[in-house]
């Protein structure tokens, strides 16, 4: 049977090499071997473990359900992993339908918004009676936020993005997977001022790790990232409006 480097192994399987770090220390795939040097060495069955993990992660499985199919897949029979998948699909189908449901309504709300903003404007400033405060015409609610929106920063100092996310659904576990693997050799998480800091150990790639903040910035511009090197080491710090303090523990991991 064939053997890869982990270089090797992260062409094949698309995964970077610190993915692959990160899956072998939660027990998802194991190395064949190592070499003298005790460099890691992946085989085919190694590759096809992560190509199973790909297409886990295509039909939106967690982290947790990863690993609860990859110790499923340790027998010898197909037939349990078949089935705990096909429940964890249509449990996520249910979920889609009631997602493409709520965007459906909110679709609606949008295009009722703007066939309101195509009006002639008020005399005078913005007010209650302004198609941008007014929600319907007779007199509902102002349009709800979209669901994926969970607010904005303070007025108070200089304006900041809308803490809102872009990123399409289906991609946000992957995502978050992402992150994990990236971000599995840090060595401690602390509170700083809006945010965290995150010691970065001798094994995190930095080349993955700047990759992954451009990719987080094109879809969450709402956060501040900064690669630190100073007297306590490599670090990353992670910073958010208040309102979006729980995304910063969900996406970088809680501090200690």
């Amino acid at each position: 049977m064939s053997t890869y480097t982990i270089g090797e192994a992260a062409r094949r399987s698309g995964f970077s090499a610190s993915a692959l770090r990160f899956y072998e220390e939660i027990g998802v795939v194991d190395p064949a071997g190592r070499t003298a040097s005790g460099y890691r060495l992946y085989d085919d069955d190694a590759l096809d473990r992560l190509a199973f993990v790909a297409r886990a992660k295509q039909l939106g499985c967690s982290l947790e359900e990863i690993i609860d199919l990859a110790e499923l897949s340790h027998g010898d029979h197909c037939g349990p992993v078949q089935r705990r998948l096909r429940d964890l699909v249509t449990d996520k189908i249910a979920a889609a339908e009631a997602r493409a449901a709520e965007l459906r309504t909110f679709t609606g709300q949008l295009r009722s918004a703007a066939d309101r903003l195509r009006g002639e404007p008020t005399a005078g400033p913005c007010g209650p009676a302004c198609a941008c405060v007014a929600g319907e015409a007779d007199g509902a609610p102002p349009v709800e936020a979209s669901p994926v929106t969970l607010g904005r920063a303070s007025d108070a100092g200089p304006p900041h993005p809308p803490v809102a996310c872009t990123l399409d659904p289906d991609a946000i576990v992957p995502r978050r997977a992402e992150w994990a693997a990236v971000l599995s050799g840090a060595t401690r998480r602390r509170r700083v001022d809006g945010g965290l800091r995150i010691e970065l150990g001798p094994d995190v790639d930095l080349g993955d790790l700047a990759r992954l903040i451009g990719a987080e910035q094109q879809c969450c511009a709402f956060f501040r990232f900064a690669l630190l090197v100073d007297a306590g080491g490599t670090a990353l710090e992670a910073r958010a409006p208040d309102v979006a303090g729980g995304v910063v523990d969900e996406l970088f991991g809680p501090a200690a």
